[in-house]
Order: structure tokens, then sequence, then C-alpha cells
């Protein structure tokens, strides 16, 4: 089986799931791995690692943009087979261990289904695992603010809304920012392409999550590597401010 592997910039690799993205931050063989697709993606997983010339054994740590099972899905597989630790934001960090769940519902589904392309999104989700029960045994918030000690030298960035405790991640050096789903550039649910924010339904707090997008104007990049759609290649900056603009 072979992934879908874009070298976005150096060290740096989009790798595109079923409906979903993960991004391979390379440093000699040690390896970021940022989020993990479906647990059906499991396969997909494995094979990017191994198309950067990578392994599980070599993932320094895993970290995640929001506890979702589309983001989520082998997290708990990489700690508990290979003790790779999974790092959230503090406020996600309990929402990874499933203290609860907030993720669209079925019933939201349902409501939604009218929408083009959510029926068979929804379809989708369910035969690869997104209503999952997969808790991560021993999730661990970021240990310092400012850029981890990790290859690529990643700086969380808090941005809340989608979940409380989503959080996006810049690369300075590199100018890339990979935004998980506070700011994408599509998803099969949406009929728009280009920056945007998800479908209403997918926000804990969709109020937020638009206020977010002011955090990401902020930020210096010229590399938007979502969580869903493809790589979007400008200043990030803008495409926030498209994004924003274009929910109020």
């Amino acid at each position: 089986m072979r992934a879908a592997v874009q070298q976005v910039a150096d060290g740096t690799y989009l790798v595109h799931g079923s409906n979903t993205n993960w991004v391979i931050l390379t440093e000699g063989d040690a390896v970021t791995l940022v989020d993990t697709g479906y647990p059906g993606d499991r396969e997909l997983l494995l094979a990017s690692l191994a198309e950067v010339g990578s392994s599980p054994e070599t993932v320094t740590a895993v970290l995640i943009t929001h506890a979702h099972n589309d983001h989520l899905g082998s997290a708990e597989h990489l700690r508990g087979t290979y003790g790779t630790p999974v790092f959230l934001h503090e406020a996600e960090v309990p929402h990874a261990r499933r203290d609860f769940l907030h993720q669209v519902s079925i019933g939201q589904v349902l409501k939604n289904g009218w929408r083009p392309g959510v029926l068979p999104w929804a379809v989708h989700a369910l035969r690869v695992g997104g209503t999952a029960h997969i808790p991560v045994a021993e999730p661990q918030p970021f240990p310092a603010p400012g850029p981890l000690d990790l290859p690529g030298r990643p700086v969380p960035v808090h941005t809340p809304g989608h979940t409380l405790g989503h959080a996006a991640f810049h690369l300075p050096d590199a100018g890339v920012l990979i935004s998980g789903d506070a700011l994408v550039s599509g998803h099969p649910t949406s009929r728009v392409k280009g920056p945007q924010l998800l479908p209403d339904m997918f926000h804990h707090e969709r109020a937020r999550a638009v206020t977010s997008l002011e955090t990401l104007e902020s930020l210096d990049a010229d590399v938007l590597v979502p969580g869903h759609g493809p790589v979007h290649r400008g200043p990030v900056r803008e495409a926030a401010r498209h994004a924003r603009e274009r929910a109020l």
C-alpha cells in the first residue's frame, strides 16, 4: 500500500490519508509525526513513514493537533507498541483520554445529511473508525512553551474553537504552518475550495474557531499544511484572513 506523500519544505512532508492529512518532520534519522489519521489509516501511516526512509521505531514523538478520531487514529498504537510519547495542548489532554468527547455526533450528521457530500463522507468515516473508541492511555501536555525539542522544532500555537485544546504547529525556520482543523483548504463536505473553516457542525465553539483565525493571521509563514485539503502556498496571514472574512 502506497501513501500519497508530498514534500512541502526541507524535512517536511504532507501525507494525504483517507479524507484527512498528517505530517512527517524529519531530522537525520529521527521523526516527529503530527497527527495520525483515522484508525483505518494505519497501514497508510506506516507506509508513509517507510516512504520517507523512516519507521515507527524512529518516531521521537507524536504531536496531535486535536483529539478527533481522524487525527488521533494510531496515536495509542504507537505509544503502546513503541513507547512513543503523545503530546497535546494541556486542554486537549483529557479529550485524548476520552474523559469527554467533543466530536460531531451521528445525530448532527443526519441533520446535515441533505448537504452535498455529507452522507458519502459519513459512510467513509464509519468504515475507517470515525466512531471507534480509541483513547490515549497516557497523553502528555507540551513540556514547555516555545519550540519543542523535537525534529522540525515545531512551535505549538493554541487555536481553540474546533476543540478546546486545538493546537496548530508553526515551523518558523521552514516558513510552514501545520494548521490541523483550525484552517483547512478543503473537505468532502464543503463545496468551497481554498482556505476556510470547516463546516459549522464540526466545531465545538464556532465563534472561538473564527477568533483563532486572528491568531493565525499573526504568524509568518508562506506554506499552509492543513488537516484537510491540499497544501496551500502563499502568505498564511492572508489565507487566515480570507477564511475569517468568509466565515463572518
